[in-house]
């Protein structure tokens, strides 16, 4: 198992939800969520986080239709991880995310109810269960 740590963004194109976790235990927790105007993030958030905490990965949520063809914001997810790439040299791989939306707040429900679900709130828990879905996918 190797030790490296992977941000996760799912993305969206009003708001990006963020995560971080370290691949040896598995586990991830919310950061903050980004404002987005059509899908184009405030870049000096995006590279601050970046360099707060220097990850080895990033992990981009792909959001699929539920029979896995594509949509319009699947299009935008993967022009935000080609640009997170191309803009910081980090490497960066797509996760099929979905699901999350609806796993991140019935969480979120289950332990705070409906004040919980706050947008940016949801956003950042669908990013932990982006990464954390990963972290499954690799060691099962």
């Amino acid at each position: 198992m190797k030790n490296r740590t992977v941000i996760a963004f799912d993305f969206g194109t009003r708001s990006i939800g963020a995560a971080i976790g370290q691949e040896i235990t598995s586990t991830a927790r919310a950061l903050d969520s980004f404002k987005a105007k059509e899908g184009s993030p405030n870049w000096d958030m995006i590279e601050k986080l970046l360099k707060e905490w220097q990850p080895d990965l990033v992990i981009v949520g792909l959001p699929l239709n539920m029979d896995g063809t594509e949509q319009l914001v699947t299009a935008q997810a993967r022009k935000f991880a080609n640009r997170l790439h191309g803009r910081f040299g980090i490497q960066v791989e797509l996760h099929d995310e979905r699901l999350t939306t609806v796993e991140a707040r019935s969480h979120l429900f289950d332990h705070g109810g409906y004040r919980a679900l706050d947008k940016g709130k949801v956003d950042s828990a669908s990013a932990v269960v982006i990464l954390e879905s990963w972290f499954e996918r690799q060691y099962s």
